[in-house]
């Protein structure tokens, strides 16, 4: 492993580099299909829900402390509040769910 350690290196470096030559050599025109501009328009999104779903579940002290304050997050999310208020009646249900039910 230590012999090859510069060339693992190597090779990270070249495909980190590929991964963001490829799309700039491959498309130089402006993407005028519809579906795949909706496509691009939402990957940040699913990559951030994807990367914080699995920290909303394992956060608290039980698992169903962690569902009652992503349910409720998800239900005042939906009908249009405010981040900080979802963000703090998420936070209360969890203190409520875990101090008082289990």
């Amino acid at each position: 492993m230590n012999g090859n350690t510069y060339l693992y290196i190597l090779v990270m470096a070249g495909v980190t580099y590929l991964i963001r030559l490829i799309p700039l050599i491959l498309m130089r025109k402006e993407i005028k299909n519809v579906y795949v501009k909706s496509f691009l328009y939402y990957v940040p999104y699913v990559t951030l829900a994807v990367m914080t779903f699995p920290s909303i579940l394992g956060a608290t002290a039980s698992i169903w402390s962690a569902w009652a304050g992503f349910i409720t997050a998800l239900i005042l999310a939906y009908r249009g509040n405010s981040l900080f208020k979802v963000s703090i009646l998420a936070c209360l249900s969890v203190f409520v769910f875990e101090f008082f039910l289990l």
